[in-house]
């Protein structure tokens, strides 16, 4: 789905879910904020940096540095442990092993799994291994965090259990954005985008300011 003049910031810290049917674009933005993909017309400013002028190198520095992600089927491989899983971004991005240890043990002690750290993801549940996808979201401290249907693959007390930790994520400096379909979800968001056919139909607690990602088209 083509995005239809959407004109969009977020600032530092919000906690806010983008909202929409299938086929309403929501994933489209999420891409083109996660410098997943480029626009072609408009612009994307993530932290002063205009992405449609940016090269393709430094569009992996931002998503290696500026941005985490967090998908539904948590996106683990099966044959790393859980310290393995976390350490994963900074083995590309060339960072000495000693200091990645240290920086995968202090994301795994923040999402409360240090006592799991050399299991496999087939000897934990759903929501330990979504706490295994968030810690190696944070590891290389990211000031944005997007999260694809976080907790669609969770019972409704686990989901609950994520959504708080993205909560207390977002109360540290960091912007979370949850892209999702689940009205319940978006509920407890206290900023809530509803996109339709590639539009921002709805925003609820938007209008704030500065801006860490700013779209205008």
């Amino acid at each position: 789905m083509a995005l239809d003049h959407i004109d969009l910031d977020m600032e530092s810290g919000e906690f806010a879910s983008i909202i929409g049917p299938s086929g309403s674009g929501k994933s489209t933005l999420m891409h083109l904020l996660g410098c997943l993909d480029t626009p072609t017309d408009g612009s994307i400013k993530i932290d002063g940096i205009e992405l449609g002028e940016a090269s393709s190198d430094m569009l992996a520095k931002m998503r290696n540095e500026k941005i985490g992600f967090v998908f539904q089927s948590f996106n683990l491989l099966p044959r790393l442990n859980v310290l393995q899983n976390v350490e994963l971004p900074m083995v590309y991005a060339g960072m000495p092993r000693k200091k990645r240890l240290q920086r995968a043990e202090e994301a795994i002690h923040k999402v409360g799994l240090q006592d799991r750290m050399k299991n496999r993801p087939l000897q934990l549940s759903g929501g330990q291994c979504q706490r295994v996808a968030i810690a190696r979201a944070l590891v290389n401290d990211p000031k944005i965090v997007f999260a694809d249907e976080p907790t669609g693959n969770l019972d409704s007390n686990t989901g609950a259990a994520i959504l708080e930790l993205f909560r207390t994520l977002s109360t540290q400096g960091r912007t979370i954005v949850l892209v999702t379909h689940d009205p319940d979800i978006a509920a407890v968001t206290p900023r809530c985008i509803e996109i339709k056919d590639g539009k921002i139909r709805h925003d609820r607690g938007g209008g704030h300011g500065h801006s860490v990602p700013f779209i205008p088209s």
